[in-house]
């Protein structure tokens, strides 16, 4: 599945410029600079299918990518920070609000963590919108390779102890390294698996 082609698909910055839908979304949601455009590329064996910066806020739209179908990966903007108008940075809230409850396509939603911090009040706050709209979504932790084994381990059972508080959350924590690959053959599967699943429902 993510050894084939991909390519670049669509940039929505509204709602109204959403692409139709051609398959089953996944979309990567987190804090800005927490590294969704590299777990992209890592995915689908790129290095530069999704534009990676070391700007904190520089995705500022929903970034569309297709590849073997039905399965469509979606880069969400970052959250938390952003080099732009508060205005601005407000629409791109809302945008994603807007995706997040009314986009029938959209399949589940992982939830990127930086190792090196944990979860902060700002993942909560997407958290709390992901069980609200009742969409499946999973926690991923990034950059493990830059973080002390006894750190991540803390880190770890931290994120573990507050996905159990949210049954609506996958329970099963991934973590990853975009520089290493660690992690990134379990992501694959995860996806696969849920393509899977929907795909023998929709049959």
């Amino acid at each position: 599945m993510f050894a084939g082609e991909w390519a670049f698909l669509s940039a929505a910055g509204s709602t109204a410029s959403l692409p139709h839908a051609l398959g089953l979304e996944v979309a990567f949601a987190g804090r800005s600079n927490v590294g969704k455009s590299s777990l992209i590329n890592a995915l689908t064996g790129r290095k530069a299918l999704a534009r990676t910066s070391n700007t904190p806020g520089r995705t500022q739209e929903l970034i569309f990518f297709a590849g073997a179908r039905p399965l469509v990966l979606v880069d969400l903007p970052g959250y938390g920070y952003a080099a732009a108008a508060k205005s601005k940075v407000t629409e791109w809230t809302r945008l994603i609000h807007d995706y997040l409850y009314g986009r029938p396509s959209l399949g589940r939603v992982y939830v990127l963590i930086d190792s090196r911090h944990g979860l902060k009040i700002t993942d909560a706050a997407i958290l709390d919108t992901l069980g609200k709209a009742a969409v499946s979504h999973q926690l991923v932790l990034t950059k493990c390779d830059q973080v002390a084994v006894g750190a991540l381990a803390e880190i770890v059972e931290a994120t573990k102890a507050a996905i159990q508080k949210r049954p609506a959350a996958f329970p099963e924590l991934i973590v990853t390294s975009s520089r290493t690959g660690t992690g990134i053959p379990r992501v694959r599967a995860a996806i696969a698996r849920l393509v899977r699943e929907r795909t023998h429902e929709v049959t």
